[in-house]
């Protein structure tokens, strides 16, 4: 990510076009360049895309967990003086725009989510990453994807730095176990924002029946889907990702 991001007190972003504001949540193992897509086409369709950085690692450890970081975003919404926004997540960020949604619905416009957790998870568990192993991290890193060749160095590098970096590492774990204790099984069915569900139908992080689960019990949800893609549609067919959203956001005149 090339962009130069705007400091201001605790907040940091990136923020493009005008228009209604779609906020884009990133996971846990992806900076703001797996949203490129969504950021370059937005703007010229009338919306300000902003990408927050997620304060993923500069939490104190007993505050790092889903609900602070969607009371974050909250903070982040007032900060910019929003009264509605779009927000747009994948992975660990659609999770964080669920909770966010639940918690501030007044807020949401619309939400967005694309191999988001909050239902399911096998992204952690059994096999972490272990430290130290650049193999075993590039072949955990091109599994995400359903072309491996979509994990590029700089994509595994950049695990590689987070697993090995122990601050970091206890911090993931934290929020691997938040996630997975936050379920949204119960919450879903009372929560009547439009959702938009975009999936790649060979996603082996979350699989298609968590997709299938969120639609059936979001009261005002469509669903999506890609094929021949993985865990980060966004990332790995942009266009085809970006048609849709288009195309949904123009049906509910969003």
């Amino acid at each position: 990510m090339t962009q130069e991001l705007i400091t201001e007190g605790k907040f940091e972003y990136y923020a493009t076009g005008e228009g209604t504001p779609i906020i884009i949540l990133h996971g846990l193992m992806g900076g703001l360049s797996n949203f490129q897509g969504v950021i370059d086409y937005f703007p010229s369709r009338g919306y300000q895309v902003v990408v927050p950085s997620l304060p993923l690692y500069s939490m104190p450890l007993l505050k790092t967990s889903v609900g602070t970081f969607a009371k974050y975003i909250n903070e982040f919404i007032d900060h910019m003086g929003w009264k509605e926004v779009i927000l747009l997540g994948n992975s660990l960020g659609g999770h964080i725009g669920l909770v966010t949604t639940k918690l501030f619905p007044d807020k949401i416009k619309a939400l967005v989510i694309t191999g988001s957790s909050g239902l399911y998870e096998s992204a952690m568990g059994e096999s972490y990453p272990k430290r130290g192993n650049y193999e075993y991290i590039k072949k955990k890193a091109e599994g995400v994807f359903y072309d491996p060749a979509v994990a590029t160095k700089e994509i595994v590098d950049e695990v590689f730095g987070v697993v090995n970096d122990r601050n970091k590492l206890i911090k993931t774990l934290a929020i691997a176990k938040s996630a997975i204790r936050h379920n949204m099984a119960k919450d879903l069915p009372k929560m009547p924002t439009p959702v938009c569900i975009i999936w790649g139908k060979q996603d082996s992080v979350t699989p298609p029946e968590v997709a299938t689960e969120f639609h059936e019990k979001l009261p005002d949800s469509e669903l999506f889907w890609i094929d021949k893609c993985g865990h980060a549609a966004m990332m790995e067919h942009p266009d085809q990702f970006n048609e849709i959203l288009a195309a949904w956001l123009e049906k509910r005149e969003l």
